[in-house]
């Protein structure tokens, strides 16, 4: 059998690898020659994914039986042309856009009652934005304060803007212009992400992780900590997302999305129709639950034996390097395990002495740098461990 997988960037890597442990060829397209999934494929295609003709014509070409979807932002809508217009199986087009078009999908779940906020367009010319502005201001349109500004498509934490008053507002806009922005109000509580399937129109949460976020405005992701199934906020996840998986049309399809926990409930920002990224799907969630969802997707795709359910899920954390200014020393794995003991489960550092280390400020300004895994009794006991390992850490503020 073949599989193609459209966007070849490093984290393609894990299901390239899992596929051909299936002795599945797999032909992976990017439009950068140097992508790092091309070099792992059977078969490399230098295809710009954003051109949809282009890319059906080429995935066309190879008669592959299946697209296997990796971490990938905006492009996604491309895999839900390709299935389309081949016939394969997977996500369509116009379920990829509710996952690519924050408008859209907010409206979609807001006309069925499953996202209640105030959000509007802020397009990307300055006449429609200063109409915007007027209409928040002389409260035609209705906004509570924080408010965020976030591009209109793709995903992730790129071009952020949160803003607190009509003042910043203003600037915001303005920061903005000439993209397609969406601008919406924030909701309070803790931030969750998660990871799942659906299958034959059934959804699975495989895990659901706790985040710990930067303060505003970035609020990038540091460390994720899973949730145990027992807890009382896992089951409302599991019930809102079924309903909104059946309201989207979402099907034969890995996903992951991102929540708050509000007083009210489950309050969903975004999800994708693919596998989250940042060691997510590859690592950590093998590593919490012993299902790894390439794989299993893989097997399904293969008419083999699969599951999405985990047996037990246990109590670990992913922690990145989030420490800011100069380093002049760095610890030795020897030096942590003597300290952390039977927690670690994971070292990989990539910092060395003579780094300088900005503030986090996105993922790109994160990932780079590494980060370790920790198993322990509950949330409290690893962030213990964290403070510990931080402070084994030199560094000098510039």
């Amino acid at each position: 059998m073949k599989a193609a997988i459209i966007g070849a960037s490093s984290e393609s890597l894990h299901t390239i690898k899992k596929a051909k442990e299936y002795n599945l060829t797999v032909v992976a397209l990017d439009g950068n020659e140097k992508a790092e999934g091309l070099a792992a494929a059977d078969i490399a295609k230098v295809v710009n994914i954003s051109k949809e003709a282009e890319t059906i014509e080429c995935v066309k070409n190879e008669d592959v039986d299946f697209v296997l979807t990796v971490p990938i932002g905006r492009y996604l809508t491309t895999i839900g042309s390709v299935n389309d217009a081949l016939n394969l199986p997977g996500i369509g087009k116009e379920q990829a856009m509710y996952c690519t078009d924050k408008l859209l999908f907010h409206q979609t779940m807001a006309e069925n009652g499953l996202r209640d906020c105030n959000c509007y367009e802020a397009c990307s010319e300055k006449e429609d934005r200063d109409d915007l502005y007027d209409k928040i201001k002389t409260t035609e349109c209705s906004l509570h304060f924080p408010a965020i500004l976030k591009p209109r498509f793709g995903s992730g934490s790129r071009g952020i803007h949160f803003v607190n008053n009509l003042q910043e507002l203003e600037q915001g806009l303005e920061k903005t212009l000439g993209e397609s922005y969406v601008l919406e109000e924030c909701m309070a509580g803790e931030e969750y992400g998660l990871d799942g399937a659906v299958i034959h129109g059934e959804f699975y949460l495989v895990l659901l992780r706790h985040k710990e976020n930067t303060p505003l405005p970035a609020r990038q992701a540091v460390a994720y900590f899973s949730v145990m199934p027992e807890d009382e906020f896992y089951g409302q996840v599991k019930l809102f997302m079924e309903q909104t998986v059946k309201v989207l049309g979402l099907n034969e399809c890995l996903m992951h999305a991102d929540l708050i926990r509000t007083e009210q409930g489950p309050f969903i920002i975004e999800l994708s129709a693919r596998p989250s990224g940042h060691n997510l799907h590859n690592l950590f969630t093998p590593l919490c639950t012993d299902v790894d969802l390439a794989e299993q997707y893989i097997r399904y795709r293969m008419g083999m034996e699969y599951s999405f359910v985990p047996e037990k899920t246990k109590m670990m954390m992913i922690h990145y390097f989030d420490m800011e200014g100069e380093v002049k020393e760095v610890p030795t794995l020897e030096q942590v395990k003597e300290v952390i003991r039977d927690s670690l489960v994971i070292w990989q550092c990539n910092i060395k002495e003579g780094d300088m280390l900005l503030k986090v400020s996105d993922g790109h300004s994160l990932m780079g740098r590494g980060f370790f895994v920790l198993e322990g009794k509950n949330e409290e006991k690893l962030l213990q461990d964290v403070k510990q390992i931080k402070s084994m850490f030199l560094l000098e503020k510039t």
